[in-house]
């Protein structure tokens, strides 16, 4: 052989030979990992980390929980564009390789090569399944190698639309969301089958960068990547010209807030989750359960809606307090410099409170920078709330200057105003007085600034609201709503109140002589309320009113109890007063009904108690009657005396509370359907100001409430039980009425005692 041809020949058989021994080698390592990958099991059945969901008794969702945010769906509930985009985005082969796109592998070198580096991958769904399920992230020729050889077990077991759809559920995409479904939901607020064009490529963009480069911490970055999936998608003829350029030119309205829920029961969403978690602990956040709520929808959004309203209305009384904080801007450059979003980080929103920060301010007009690059301008009635802030000289740590954090809200005709974030709390609970279901709750004015559920974990002073349980024992012990009792200064020693001399007073400072009983209640006086306990026996009264649900412990046995200078929450409160709603039945409330699976099988159910039951009878059904009538007259021309003007209706019933100092307000009150409790009040009790009443401000509250509520609901009231007589009143100078008396206390006639009412609405 000549010795140029052997020069030729012998680097082809080296590379041959060489060639030979990897591919037996290949083959000796597929032979031995082949048979030892992962069984195929946890995709043959699926079984997804599915957050805990929490939903209203009518079915719509309040709010969920897990790490990871997944709607799992199956492959015919994906809308084709859905899945174009997503093949357009990561494997346009899909439907045609078998686990691993040579081609698409080819491409890609030689993309990296004339790119001098490694620049493009060629991944296929496939691959993406296996690494998601079964390998770790590390990138390393083995891990190729592993996912290569698992692409092709998963290819010859599941067929392309199995595999399609375990890539569209399990996928991250961002901000919690797991799955393409989640995601929709997360980013846009929609379900896949309403997702416009635009919409579905930027959903489809997402998997490369899913944390850094999604909508919400990179718009600009997202809107590239959602640009290069259109393209894809044109290319591939997924889409025609026209609906290239119409998803170009689509505004996306990002859900920035990812905490927003659909309806406002964050509190709600939050025992909820505590009560599953007691009774599930291992899994409570992976498994998909359920919860089901006894909240309305139409009930809670309209206690929410109250509550801020009536929060916001008694800050504005109070007047403005100054700008929020400050941040410095004296390197910014323009009124679009990205420092300024930076800035508004630590201020976050409060539904449709916005923080901003003041740019530029004189007496007439302030010009300020609102999250998302939005330059307001407020003036007019605008500034009206903060003109004493903008003056030069207001303090300095509180004026209105270049660089002061202000709220801002915008009206129906987005015209801007000042607005703050009010200090004060408050609560409302509702409930079904029959077997205690509840219907809205509202734990404080803001979750996001305070947890704190004032429903259930505030124990503050009931005040007057307090009363009705007084009075209740009082007609145990004999009294009758004709009793007189007289309304004068009364003083005690210390002997006698366990602690100090006392000297209580009436709120109004008014006081009348001998009035009967259901007088005194409607006008809310305090010398009858502390007599009555005083004749009734404080040990007595201190035991009565655990028959309504409340702690004998936070009710100490001393006459100022007759003021409700105990404890309760409003949880207790909405219990206690649903006695005098339902007859004499103590039920307990609740606020979850049942917990399901992720295949809807029942897990756990509640057992309420219902009104009716006479082993859940706390008082006599007379005395229920007689308290629900002379509570009703407390919410006709006593110191609830707006609600039945307002609503227009006579089957109202409640009290107001005051306690010393107007340091809490509360009303508590109800209809036959529902009975409610509003407070409002200080977390570090205050002074709520002069005339902050229950009358002033917790009866609002209530009334926003109710006057939805009862919307379209036909006045109803108690029958009266077995038992009750009426007798005629003498002229008053309001003219003849009756009084309701137990049969065998009913006296023959009753003398005129009662002074004429002049009208005027009673204060507590």
């Amino acid at each position: 052989m000549p010795t140029a041809l052997r020069w030729i020949l012998y680097p082809i058989v080296v590379v041959v030979g060489l060639a030979a021994i990897a591919l037996a080698m290949v083959a000796v390592v597929l032979s031995l990992a082949y048979p030892n990958l992962p069984s195929l099991d946890i995709l043959t059945d699926y079984r997804p980390k599915v957050p805990l969901r929490v939903y209203t008794a009518d079915g719509y969702l309040l709010g969920e929980f897990g790490e990871e945010r997944r709607a799992v769906v199956s492959i015919d509930e994906v809308p084709p564009i859905m899945k174009q985009a997503i093949l357009a985005a990561e494997d346009e082969r899909f439907y045609q390789h078998s686990g691993v796109d040579t081609l698409g592998i080819l491409r890609a070198l030689q993309a990296n090569l004339v790119g001098g580096g490694k620049r493009q991958g060629a991944s296929t769904i496939t691959q993406q399944v296996a690494k998601n399920f079964f390998l770790s992230s590390e990138k390393t020729y083995t891990r190729k190698l592993y996912e290569a050889l698992l692409s092709f077990k998963i290819e010859h077991n599941l067929s392309k639309d199995q595999i399609l759809e375990l890539y569209i559920n399990q996928i991250f995409l961002g901000q919690r969301a797991y799955g393409f479904a989640a995601a929709a939901q997360i980013y846009f607020g929609k379900s896949l089958a309403d997702l416009t064009v635009a919409e579905v490529a930027m959903l489809a963009g997402l998997p490369k960068a899913p944390s850094s480069d999604n909508p919400v911490a990179r718009p600009k970055r997202a809107r590239i990547r959602q640009q290069y999936v259109l393209r894809r998608m044109l290319q591939l003829e997924f889409i025609s010209d026209e609906q290239y350029e119409e998803a170009l030119a689509q505004a996306l309205v990002i859900k920035r807030d990812v905490s927003e829920r659909p309806i406002h029961a964050q509190y709600v969403t939050e025992m909820a989750r505590q009560i599953a978690a007691e009774r599930f602990p291992e899994d409570v956040y992976t498994r998909g359960l359920r919860v089901h709520t006894t909240i309305l929808k139409a009930d809670q959004e309209a206690a929410y809606d109250s509550v801020r309203r009536g929060v916001l209305d008694y800050d504005r009384r109070h007047g403005y307090r100054g700008a929020e904080g400050y941040v410095d801007i004296s390197r910014i450059k323009s009124e679009q410099d990205e420092a300024l979003e930076e800035l508004l980080q630590d201020f976050t929103d409060a539904e449709d409170m916005h923080p901003a920060i003041v740019l530029e301010v004189s007496k007439k007009t302030i010009r300020a920078y609102r999250r998302g690059g939005e330059i307001v301008t407020l003036s007019g009635d605008g500034l009206k709330f903060a003109a004493s802030m903008i003056d030069n000289k207001a303090p300095a740590n509180k004026r209105l200057s270049r660089g002061a954090i202000i709220r801002v809200q915008s009206d129906e005709k987005d015209n801007w105003r000042i607005v703050q974030m009010p200090e004060v709390e408050a609560a409302f609970l509702a409930a079904d007085p029959r077997d205690g279901a509840i219907r809205a709750l509202i734990g404080g004015f803001d979750f996001n600034r305070s947890k704190f559920n004032h429903t259930t974990q505030a124990w503050r002073q009931p005040g007057s609201s307090f009363k009705p349980f007084i009075y209740s024992a009082a007609l145990e012990r004999g009294f009758t709503a004709a009793s007189v009792v007289n309304d004068e200064r009364i003083s005690f020693p210390a002997t006698v109140t366990g602690s100090q001399a006392w000297e209580p007073k009436n709120y109004d400072g008014k006081y009348e002589g001998p009035m009967r009983i259901r007088r005194a209640l409607a006008r809310s006086k305090n010398m009858v309320s502390i007599r009555l306990l005083q004749a009734s026996g404080v040990r007595f009264v201190q035991d009565y009113v655990t028959r309504f649900g409340f702690d004998a412990s936070k009710h100490p046995p001393y006459l100022t109890m007759a003021l409700g200078a105990g404890s309760a929450t409003p949880w207790q409160m909405v219990a206690g007063y649903a006695v005098f709603a339902n007859g004499g039945y103590h039920i307990r409330p609740y606020i979850v009904s049942q917990i399901l699976d992720d295949k809807n099988q029942l897990l756990a159910q509640a057992a309420p108690t219902t009104a009716g039951d006479e082993r859940l009878r706390a008082i006599d059904p007379r005395n229920a009657f007689l308290m629900d009538s002379m509570l009703r007259d407390v919410t006709i021309y006593g110191t609830g005396a707006r609600a039945s003007a307002t609503l227009k209706r006579r089957d109202l019933a409640g009290k107001t509370g005051t306690t010393n100092d107007q340091v809490d307000a509360w009303f508590c009150g109800y209809q036959q359907t529902v009975v409610a409790c509003s407070w409002i009040g200080f977390d570090q009790p205050q002074n709520l100001g002069r005339r902050e009443t229950g009358g002033s401000a917790a009866l609002p509250i209530w009334i926003g409430f109710m006057s939805k509520a009862l919307k379209d609901v036909p006045e109803s009231f108690l029958p009266a039980p077995d038992g009750i007589v009426s007798v005629a009143i003498p002229d008053n100078g309001k003219g003849p009425g009756r009084e309701l008396f137990y049969k065998e206390n009913a006296p023959a006639e009753i003398a005129p005692i009662w002074p004429a009412d002049d009208g005027s609405e009673a204060e507590d």
